[in-house]
């Protein structure tokens, strides 16, 4: 038996008027308690379109969000919030409203005061830690963190979607790589957490620039990111190209194997993944929204799945012997990662290594970034053959 460890298998009022006490930055304490593994639990308003100054290529923020494009009011802000709050539970900390879906530094300065001011009262009265929001790297400059700095903001997450020039102007982003990499400097200097986003299968993206983009993005050394596949969402300016015949989607398939060599890089690099796929909404469950492209409802894991099938069949190889029935341990979180989809994950091994019985156990003992394979003998086999075959455990670390 063998133990083998898997080092990548591990979301307008004054604001004088708010007390010092409640508006300090909090970035250090949220990292601090992320580092203790917990995640915080996100209150997401989402702001679909809202601050963009055009309509990105791939973009129907309206569709992934089920949200109408409007800006909540302060009533309905207040109302929806304190609905998370009552259902979120006692234990589960620290507690972040998000602000997700647009360019939140492209609104009017008075929208971003009115929507800050009114989630940093949940601060003030402690039952919100700190504010989080998404917006483009080409909005964060001097003068709108000095509007942003008097609230209680811990978070900020970038659209980055890649770092190669041409694919960002093909996508219309109308940012470039280096406003990514001033915005992160300019962040970083100003102690927030950072989150950057990146897209893979943009109309002129491959495998090369896909990977590229994630070592630059790793080299900016952010808090954590989110990788999401291209899908042609209907009422996009890209479903426009995919009918006729100017774009064609990543096969499902070719999308799972790049993503997870990103996550492998990420995490190699000690920076979390959060999020891998978009994220399931009412429309996009109902099959009408998404025309084509590598969409999947558990597309992250997907991605988990086939790091488990590389690790488990690299412990097997090495084992260099008959296999007739093996037993693979892993942490009972991990067991449907290691089986996959529908045990295919199994098939693969047991035609790939010629193995007739594979079994999958549950060992909470386990860390989550460790898999245990155990041969069993062959009865057939004299009792010499059998102690040879299989020698006392060994660890052995990817």
């Amino acid at each position: 038996m063998k133990n083998y460890i898997l080092k990548d298998a591990g979301q307008s009022v004054p604001p004088s008027s708010i007390q010092k006490s409640s508006i300090q930055h909090p970035a250090s304490g949220l990292r601090r308690a992320q580092s203790s593994r917990t995640r915080p639990f996100i209150i997401p308003v989402f702001l679909p379109h809202q601050g963009c100054p055009h309509r990105c290529l791939f973009c129907n923020q309206i569709a992934i969000t089920s949200v109408k494009k409007n800006l909540p009011s302060t009533k309905r802000l207040r109302s929806w919030i304190n609905n998370y709050i009552k259902y979120k539970g006692k234990q589960r900390h620290p507690v972040q409203i998000a602000f997700y879906g647009g360019n939140f530094l492209g609104l009017k300065t008075d929208d971003i005061m009115r929507l800050l001011h009114e989630a940093a009262r949940f601060v003030k009265d402690g039952l919100i830690d700190s504010i989080r929001f998404s917006t483009r790297p080409d909005t964060i400059d001097i003068q709108r963190l000095d509007v942003i700095k008097q609230y209680p903001v811990a978070t900020i997450e970038l659209g980055v979607q890649s770092m190669d020039d041409q694919v960002l102007a093909a996508a219309n982003r109308g940012h470039t790589a280096l406003d990514t990499e001033k915005a992160v400097e300019l962040l970083q200097a100003h102690k927030y957490e950072i989150g950057l986003q990146m897209m893979v299968g943009l109309p002129g993206d491959d495998e090369t620039k896909s990977l590229a983009t994630g070592r630059r993005m790793a080299g900016l050394g952010p808090d954590f990111v989110r990788i999401y596949p291209t899908a042609v969402l209907e009422n996009s300016p890209l479903a426009a190209l995919y009918r006729q015949g100017e774009y064609t989607p990543w096969p499902l398939e070719r999308c799972v194997i790049i993503v997870k060599n990103l996550y492998l890089m990420f995490i190699n690099n000690k920076i979390p993944v959060i999020r891998m796929g978009l994220q399931v909404s009412g429309d996009l469950a109902e099959g009408s929204t998404i025309l084509a492209g590598p969409y999947h409802p558990a597309f992250g894991h997907l991605v988990h799945s086939e790091i488990f099938l590389d690790r488990a069949a690299a412990a097997i190889k090495s084992e260099k012997s008959n296999h007739d029935t093996i037993t693979l341990k892993v942490h009972p979180r991990n067991i449907s990662k290691m089986r996959g989809l529908n045990n295919q994950n199994i098939e693969i091994l047991k035609r790939k290594f010629q193995i007739k019985h594979i079994r999958i156990i549950p060992d909470p003992a386990l860390s989550q970034n460790k898999l245990v394979v155990q041969q069993h003998p062959n009865p057939a086999e004299p009792a010499g053959e059998q102690a040879r075959h299989h020698p006392a455990p060994q660890k052995f670390s990817f």
